[in-house]
C-alpha cells in the first residue's frame, strides 16, 4: 500500500485527529480507543499518547497503512 501523505499547516497535529481527518477512524473516539490500545506507531515505536503531537518529518503506522508528514510547499 502506498504512504498517506498530509500536509501539515501548522507546529503539530495530535495523534488521534490526524487518524480521523486520514481516514483511518470513523471518530475521534475510535482514534483514541485505537492508540490506546497499542495499534498505532510513530517512527517505528508503539504510541500510547492520545494527544501525542505529530510533526513534519514524522510517520505514522496503523493496520500495514502509513502517513508520512509534511510541510506545505
Amino acid at each position: 500500500m502506498p504512504p498517506l501523505q498530509f500536509t501539515l499547516m501548522g507546529d503539530f497535529i495530535e495523534l488521534h485527529n490526524l487518524l480521523k481527518l486520514m481516514g483511518l477512524a470513523d471518530s475521534g473516539g475510535s482514534a483514541k480507543a485505537r492508540v490506546a490500545i497499542g495499534d498505532v506507531r510513530v517512527d517505528g515505536k508503539v504510541e500510547l499518547r492520545k494527544t501525542a503531537k505529530i510533526r513534519v518529518g514524522q510517520k505514522v503506522e496503523l493496520d500495514g497503512q502509513t502517513i508520512r508528514l509534511g510541510a506545505p510547499e
